[in-house]
């Protein structure tokens, strides 16, 4: 009889033990298919994905290849600001020359203006001479001056004149 009892205990045991592995099955199996069906819903997403991707990809292509056609239709624009920067560069280092030039002319045209009553006072004259001599300083150089900064002027205009003419002979070209 134990033994009976012990087959039937083993029996019950075995039964109990089937009835929590079955039920363990199904919790795995139940698992399973929620990872399949999770699985595909990811496969679908990226198959959703990479066609965007790819329709992201082919506009980035297009968008590249219209900036390079347009960056190549640019290139004759910079080509003209980077000569017209060179030309204004070279006109501005000519009028700095011929500025230069006109400050020279224009001291050493009043250095010897200076220079000249310097000789005339080296000279030894009488009292009535040196009153008609500085009348004739005071008044007669005054109106020489004037002459002579008006011709200066002239001079001036007359070269701007030709500086602007031959900038647009230079820029015609």
């Amino acid at each position: 009889m134990l033994t009976q009892i012990s087959v039937a205990i083993i029996a019950v045991a075995f039964a109990v033990l089937v009835f929590f592995l079955i039920k363990t099955l199904k919790a795995a199996t139940q698992s399973l298919e929620k990872v399949t069906q999770t699985l595909q819903e990811v496969q679908k997403t990226v198959d959703e994905l990479s066609y965007e991707v790819k329709q992201t990809i082919r506009n980035t292509n297009d968008i590249t290849v219209d900036v390079q056609h347009k960056m190549k239709q640019i290139d004759p624009v910079m080509d003209t600001v980077k000569n017209l920067g060179e030309a204004l560069s070279e006109v501005t280092y000519a009028v700095k020359q011929v500025s230069s030039g006109m400050v020279s002319r224009f001291k050493q045209s009043r250095v010897e203006q200076k220079e000249e009553p310097r000789i005339r006072q080296e000279v030894p004259v009488t009292a009535q001479d040196r009153t008609f001599q500085s009348y004739d300083a005071v008044y007669q150089n005054t109106e020489a001056q004037e002459k002579s900064r008006s011709r200066n002027w002239l001079a001036y205009v007359d070269t701007a004149v030709s500086l602007w003419h031959s900038f647009r002979r230079q820029k015609a070209r």
